[in-house]
């Protein structure tokens, strides 16, 4: 069954990753998965790292490994702003669990609850996000 298309953005801090129509965006909230359609009601949301699918037909899906950010939805429009969005077909599992290796160590060695050890917390949930979104594919 076709749906009813609508404009999705996908920005990183580098620049737009995906621009185009499509029928269905997935990705995770911090409260949960969410399903995002032709004219949904309004939402920001938190998003945490995981796989963003966007749906352009029933068989033409665009899968994005995306870092934490923020979900706009208003106006059959859609804005995903995030740190990081990486072609699910272009992930470097090497160098991502070199970035787990990375972040265990600084969180070993670094005092809790400061800046470093924060980003280090997060760059390993985002790897470890990202790998488990390449085992799947």
């Amino acid at each position: 069954m076709a749906r009813t298309p609508f404009r999705v953005e996908v920005l990183t801090p580098e620049g737009e990753v995906f621009n185009d129509e499509v029928e269905m965006l997935s990705t995770r909230t911090g409260v949960g998965s969410i399903g995002v359609l032709a004219n949904h009601s309004p939402l920001l949301a938190l998003l945490e790292p995981t796989e963003l699918r966007l749906h352009r037909s029933e068989g033409d899906i665009v899968a994005f490994a995306q870092a934490e950010g923020y979900l706009q939805v208003g106006g059959n429009h859609a804005l995903v702003l995030v740190q990081e969005a990486v072609p699910a077909d272009q992930l470097d599992r090497a160098a991502l669990q070199e970035r787990v290796r990375e972040a265990d160590e600084t969180l070993q060695r670094g005092e809790q609850e400061t800046e470093e050890w924060r980003t280090a917390e997060r760059s390993k949930r985002r790897a470890e996000a990202f790998l488990a979104m390449g085992e799947g594919h």
